[in-house]
């Protein structure tokens, strides 16, 4: 894990799920995935939106022109594990590289987000950023 993650997870979890910094304000998840190799279990701050009882996450990486590690794991094994504030628990989650859902669902982030837009262009001609939608499980 970075030092720089490590940082936000530790301040994460002392603040009831707040965060300072660039993040000021921005809500905000500890997503648990496995390690599709090593099967270990990883830890992701991101910045999340509400969609009704589901999350939604993007996986912009900045506008990197490849996926985040994490996204590669959530579609290796959807059984993952959520935090939200002080609470912790299951979820499946879903991406969406394509369509309209997935369009409407980044557009709404945008709207919040702008920089998430800006990710889109950095990353336009070598990757269509996706969307990931975290439904509690059962």
């Amino acid at each position: 894990m970075s030092e720089w993650n490590r940082k936000i997870i530790e301040e994460f979890r002392a603040n009831e799920g707040r965060v300072g910094g660039p993040f000021e304000g921005a809500p905000m998840v500890l997503l648990h995935t496995r390690g599709r190799k090593s099967g270990d279990e990883r830890v992701n701050p991101l910045v999340s939106m509400p969609d009704g009882d589901r999350i939604v996450v993007i996986a912009s990486k900045g506008g990197h022109h490849a996926h985040p590690h994490w996204l590669l794991n959530v579609e290796a094994d959807p059984h993952v594990e959520v935090e939200v504030g002080t609470e912790r628990f299951p979820a499946t989650a879903t991406v969406l590289h394509e369509g309209p859902e997935r369009d409407a669902l980044f557009a709404k982030m945008v709207a919040v987000r702008p920089q998430f837009g800006e990710y889109e262009e950095k990353a336009a001609g070598h990757r269509r950023i996706p969307v990931v939608v975290l439904e509690r499980a059962d």
